[in-house]
């Protein structure tokens, strides 16, 4: 009898302490949110993802317009600070540009690509970053250097110029054509020579084409980290591992090839190639300039 009794109260029990473990973390989780920017309303699983749209600039201005100037929102369980006004920039990118100075390494293709975080647009705010970022401004973008490339760029704005002549009588594919140009300036700004006119300058052509596709491909793993198994029966993973592969595989051709030449020449050379294998093994501090830190600069260039 005394049995019987106790039921309906284990039964309370049971149904009490789930309710009140809900209700306890929700508390906790609006005193620990409580000074976060606004956010929209978001669906379990997706978060905000709905309402980015096939339009993300006019979508993601709407919201703003309608919450905060600074407003957070959810692609699926990542957190993404939306920043819409200049004010607001200025206060990201200025006055708290420390919090904010390190990119999201979790992309899988990104992760493939930037080899560990060696890559100077992806790597963690550290001293490995702003010895990278010395290295590219200093012997790559500043005034000096781009003034040595300059013969380069008239040289390939003659050649440029002339094929248009040259194909005036019929019909003329500016856009292919100007993507060679800008190929070859860059190339023999890099690697010291153009490969648009060789077979593997094509299939180079051809694996920047792929990578661009994949680095702008969204997976859904990376936003949604327990169905990151979908990229790998879709295909993507594949995809992602072939294409970083050839593009490892060309980087260290060019590597190999400079190395060569300058042994036969006596010198690396003025080419931004030539330059990192100077530097190669150069110690600042705790970093050094290594083979993959040659190979990721050079992803970044290309």
């Amino acid at each position: 009898m005394d049995e019987t009794k106790l039921h309906p109260f284990i039964l309370t029990i049971l149904i009490s302490l789930p309710l009140l473990w809900l209700l306890t973390k929700r508390l906790y989780q609006s005193s620990a949110t409580q000074n976060l920017p606004p956010s929209p309303r978001k669906l379990p699983i997706l978060g905000n993802l709905h309402q980015v749209g096939l339009l993300p600039h006019r979508n993601l201005h709407s919201l703003a317009t309608k919450h905060a100037p600074l407003m957070l929102l959810h692609f699926g369980s990542i957190p993404v600070l939306i920043v819409s006004t200049a004010e607001a920039a200025h206060a990201v990118l200025k006055t708290h540009d420390l919090t904010f100075s390190s990119r999201p390494q979790h992309f899988r293709a990104v992760k493939k690509f930037i080899r560990d975080g060696r890559n100077v647009g992806f790597a963690p705010y550290g001293e490995y970053w702003r010895r990278m970022r010395g290295i590219s401004v200093h012997h790559l973008l500043s005034s000096k250097r781009v003034q040595s490339f300059r013969f380069i760029r008239e040289e390939e704005t003659a050649f440029f110029m002339k094929r248009v002549r040259e194909s005036s009588s019929g019909v003329v594919d500016l856009s292919k054509m100007f993507a060679e140009f800008t190929n070859d300036v860059i190339c023999r700004s890099c690697f010291g020579r153009k490969y648009s006119d060789s077979e593997n300058g094509k299939k180079f052509v051809v694996l920047l084409r792929e990578a661009m596709e994949v680095l702008g491909t969204v997976c859904v793993g990376d936003f949604v980290p327990w169905l990151g198994w979908v990229s790998g029966v879709n295909g993507f993973d594949k995809k992602v591992d072939k294409v970083s592969k050839e593009m490892d595989e060309f980087l260290e051709g060019v590597i190999v090839e400079h190395m060569e030449s300058s042994k036969r020449k006596g010198g690396n050379g003025e080419s931004f190639v030539g330059i990192l294998l100077d530097l190669q093994n150069e110690k600042d501090g705790d970093v050094f300039i290594d083979r993959e830190s040659i190979k990721a600069l050079l992803v970044v260039t290309t």
